[in-house]
């Protein structure tokens, strides 16, 4: 029954991960073993390890240590068992930091030893450093906690480099593990410093409480922990699996409504797959491709029915092409560059009557980005300065809101932003990211890494919005056009995109019916959230009955 409820567990998205971190927390907490009366408390062991040290230094075996501060109240994270004691790192460790070497050509000459860096091993060299076991601690950079992991042993012949600490438990009062378990547990954010390269200095190192039980304790936290990790690797091996046999199902069931070409075979497959929504709709992925296919289906015009009495799209486009020469005529907007013509081999799919192919930049009064001379106004307040990370997956959303204050004149005025616009990221790893501005805002610019895109007709915005950001149609389309390694876009780019463009009356039906399914996504996802924070309960008490 317990190791079904695991597996059950494990399915769900980042389960395991969860399992492995609750783990090592209960362990590190003393709450995954049974305390032993019998053992010899922690205090007894920092009492003769102190003792020790004292003579050593006495017989001038090594030098005199710093004295640690005592640890205050606010700094112990929880409650310890009978028999444990908060320690400082330094006192029931060595730093051996000052034998590390920087590593030379020739010593990576490929060679039996590993060579480790704050990230696990680097590479083999042919010369070593350490021939005993010790644990590693990632000092700097993006590493500096070892990605997944914050310590990790070795053993053996190794050669380390000076990006990763390295540390001698005393063992008479910690084993090497119980120190792993513990510091991979523990949040230690609070000790690096550093902004652009984060760091764990080793005063902060050494300044770390840690929670020690007794030896024989660690042992058997080590012990318990290790077969609990194992079960959690099969488990994720497990779970690997079926999620790749459920993305395949996912994928090729949805894959099936896409396929439809005509709106009675898209009913008709629809009913197939709304058979298997329980097995379908069980994971966030799943939810997000569903949103995705509604949204293809949409632009392809197979969500909703065309009336053939609808004005067509060619009709639409001749208004806004006289619209448009009226504009540069007085003088309102400038003169717009030909468009290339669209070929046969460029339109993905085929439209359904009504619909026209068309290009975005004739669709347009405006399309240009933000001025690379922002630096110069940037203000604590001011106008609304919107930058790429402020455009999330559909929408302006400000974590942490930028401002300007804009002299008369300056060039950067054209890029104000009125009700209406599309605003679409152009650089970085962001890029073609889409909002559309449904609200006045009382002044607001874009950055250079935004391009803001203004409609000759705004009823126009809606849709394009939702083409914009479904990802097999609209911004699959843009990205293709991304230039190199680098992800970025530049306006021309989005002047030419490709637009399957829908009668105004079918488009209003479209936007009506993919909002009404994209809620139904919403409530899908908030009870998925549910269930999974009582997955997580359940996962607490399972491992709590496994100890």
């Amino acid at each position: 029954m317990l190791l079904s409820n695991l597996e059950l567990l494990a399915t769900a998205p980042g389960g395991v991960a969860r399992l492995r971190e609750l783990i090592l927390t209960l362990a590190v907490q003393g709450k995954l073993v049974p305390q032993d009366p019998a053992d010899e408390p922690a205090s007894v062991l920092l009492q003769k390890i102190r003792a020790e040290k004292d003579r050593l230094i006495a017989e001038g075996k090594i030098k005199r240590d710093k004295p640690l501060a005592e640890i205050a109240e606010e700094e112990k994270p929880f409650e310890l068992p009978e028999g444990w004691a908060w320690v400082r790192l330094g006192e029931v460790v060595e730093v051996l930091d000052s034998l590390r070497k920087p590593v030379t050509k020739e010593d990576r000459l490929p060679g039996p030893y590993p060579y480790y860096g704050a990230s696990g091993i680097v590479d083999y060299v042919s010369a070593y450093i350490f021939d005993e076991p010790l644990v590693l601690v990632g000092e700097d950079g993006a590493k500096w906690g070892a990605g997944d992991k914050t310590a990790f042993p070795i053993a053996g012949k190794t050669w380390v480099n000076n990006h990763a600490h390295v540390l001698k438990p005393v063992r008479a009062a910690l084993e090497d593990m119980y120190l792993v378990n513990f510091l991979t547990a523990r949040d230690l954010s609070e000790f690096i410093t550093g902004m652009t390269v984060p760091k764990l200095n080793q005063a902060r190192l050494t300044s770390i409480p840690v929670a020690l039980p007794p030896l024989p304790e660690q042992f058997r936290i080590v012990t318990r922990v290790e077969a609990l990790m194992r079960l959690c690797d099969a488990l994720e091996a497990k779970g690997q699996l079926e999620a790749a046999q459920h993305a395949q199902l996912v994928s090729t069931l949805l894959g099936t409504l896409t396929a439809s070409s005509t709106s009675d075979e898209l009913a008709d497959n629809w009913q197939r797959v709304a058979q298997h929504f329980d097995l379908l709709l069980d994971r966030p992925e799943a939810i997000d491709a569903l949103e995705q296919t509604l949204l293809q289906l949409a632009v392809r015009g197979l969500l909703v029915p065309q009336d053939p009495n609808d004005e067509p799209a060619s009709v639409l486009l001749k208004k806004i092409r006289a619209e448009k020469d009226r504009l540069i005529a007085t003088g309102q907007i400038k003169r717009d560059k030909p468009l290339p013509p669209i070929t046969e081999e460029e339109k993905p799919f085929a439209l359904p009557a009504g619909w026209e192919w068309v290009r975005l930049g004739l669709l347009t009064s405006l399309i240009t980005s933000g001025s690379r001379s922002w630096k110069d106004f940037y203000a604590k307040e001011g106008a609304t300065f919107i930058r790429s990370q402020d455009i999330k997956y559909d929408r302006l959303e400000f974590d942490e809101r930028a401002f300007v204050k804009l002299p008369a004149g300056a060039e950067g005025v054209r890029t104000q932003v009125q009700l209406h616009d599309l605003l679409v990221t152009i650089t970085g790893a962001n890029v073609g990211k889409a909002a559309a501005v449904l609200e006045r805002m009382p002044e607001a610019y874009v950055s250079q890494h935004v391009a803001l895109v203004r409609m000759l007709e705004v009823r126009l915005v809606d849709y394009l919005h939702l083409l914009l950001v479904s990802e097999h149609e609209g911004r699959k389309l843009l990205l293709a056009s991304s230039y190199g390694a680098k992800p970025g876009l530049n306006l021309q780019n989005i002047n030419d995109l490709l637009v399957p463009l829908p009668t105004l009356a079918e488009q209003s039906r479209i936007v009506t019916r993919v909002n009404a399914l994209r809620r139904l996504c919403a409530d899908l996802r908030q009870r998925l959230a549910e269930r999974l924070y009582v997955q997580a309960r359940l996962a607490e008490a399972l491992v709590q009955e496994v100890a």
